[in-house]
């Protein structure tokens, strides 16, 4: 799902700690107290020493050394992130991982965040999955009616109203569920490769850990609005007209459910582990892989996340999310991808902000700061 947010200029890299240092208080729900801090250690594997290495320490080089980030983590990034992390408002998930190296560092690393929109990737991903073992094609013509269009962002439903149905490609609706976002162009998607089931027998058959897939988009939103879907909540405002309705305390109580355990939900780590394996070409065929990676790449929603805190020369690709507002709380803000750098290297991100009060511009300059922190010390 994507929600349009402020799209007001952000402020300059000097404000930052200013911006992430203030915080709002909601009236409606209260953000449960800031947990000691889940500090993971840096995640590394390196051999512990032998004999032969000593002897070998002696004897000129035979190979150029190894790059000194590929390791570990630049000296003092971990402090950084860490610094941004504690500073924010609310509960935070942030993790970065070296594609091309051996390092990971996390805040709240484990904990299980709601996805959102995020999980649009990995609907895209088995799709790709059963086009790679001949179960679909990405010319294969998929037919969407009103009865298949769910809510919020759905600019494909203007055009299934106006013609009575719609046809599409797999292909055609990737690009739409990925780069634009369009809750029915994935649930389109979702449909054709055999419902939730199908996804989640991907991410189990993949090994990519903590990562759950929820019901779909429908009745995903209606379960954390506290509603019972009905078809013509699709139409207009309907879905925000029933949910207005309900009693506040109903409300509130099926937010809080969710928040406690988001059924698509996902952990920071698990998150880039699964872009790591994606990008070195261990999910998907080669073909697949390229085409989701450049995919990615054509992302519109977001500009102003963590893709903006790159500087010239790198590249991101990248998945948003956004859920629901209830009394100025927000659950779930999030934006994960793969940010390549000038020199080829690598680095797979994950920020969920899980449960926030703060501003969106707040939101986002607490992404630019890890892409732009993450650039920063890249090659030190």
């Amino acid at each position: 799902m994507r929600i349009k947010g402020s799209s007001q200029p952000l402020l300059a890299v000097a404000t930052i700690a200013v911006i992430l240092g203030g915080c709002v208080s909601s009236a409606a729900i209260v953000p449960p107290a800031r947990e000691a801090q889940s500090h993971h250690p840096v995640r590394s594997h390196i051999p512990a020493p032998t004999p032969h290495d000593h002897a070998d320490a002696r004897r000129p080089a035979s190979t150029p050394p190894v790059d000194p980030g590929f390791r570990r983590p630049p000296a003092g990034l971990d402090e950084r992130i860490g610094a941004l992390w504690t500073a924010f408002p609310g509960k935070a998930g942030i993790a970065v991982q070296r594609i091309d190296g051996e390092w990971t560092l996390s805040r709240r690393g484990d904990d299980l965040f709601p996805q959102q929109s995020v999980s649009k990737l990995w609907v895209t991903l088995s799709v790709l999955d059963a086009v790679d073992r001949g179960r679909l094609r990405m010319d294969q013509p998929v037919q969407i009616t009103p009865n298949d269009l769910t809510l919020f962002y759905q600019p494909l439903a203007a055009r299934v109203r106006a013609q009575g149905s719609v046809t599409m490609t797999v292909r055609e609706l990737i690009e739409m569920a990925i780069t634009g976002s369009d809750n029915s162009a994935n649930d389109s998607l979702l449909r054709t490769v055999g419902g939730p089931e199908s996804v989640r027998a991907f991410i189990a058959n993949k090994g990519l850990g903590a990562i759950r897939f929820g019901p779909g988009e429908r009745l995903l939103q209606s379960r954390i609005a506290g509603v019972s879907w009905q078809q013509n909540m699709s139409v207009g405002r309907n879905f925000e007209a029933a949910r207005s309705a309900l009693p506040m305390d109903v409300r509130r109580e099926a937010m809080n459910r969710y928040l406690a355990d988001p059924m698509d939900g996902a952990s920071p780590l698990a998150t880039v582990r699964a872009l790591t394996r994606l990008a070195r070409g261990n999910l998907l065929s080669p073909e697949s892989t390229q085409y989701i990676l450049s995919v990615m790449e054509r992302t519109k929603s977001g500009p102003q996340r963590l893709k903006a805190g790159f500087p010239a020369g790198w590249r991101f690709g990248h998945k948003t999310g956004t859920g629901q507002n209830f009394g100025g709380f927000t659950a779930g803000y999030n934006d994960i991808g793969i940010g390549t750098a000038p020199d080829g290297t690598r680095y797979a991100f994950a920020v969920y902000l899980g449960q926030t009060t703060s501003p969106i511009p707040d939101r986002m300059a607490l992404m630019q700061a890890v892409s732009r922190t993450t650039a920063e010390y890249h090659g030190r």
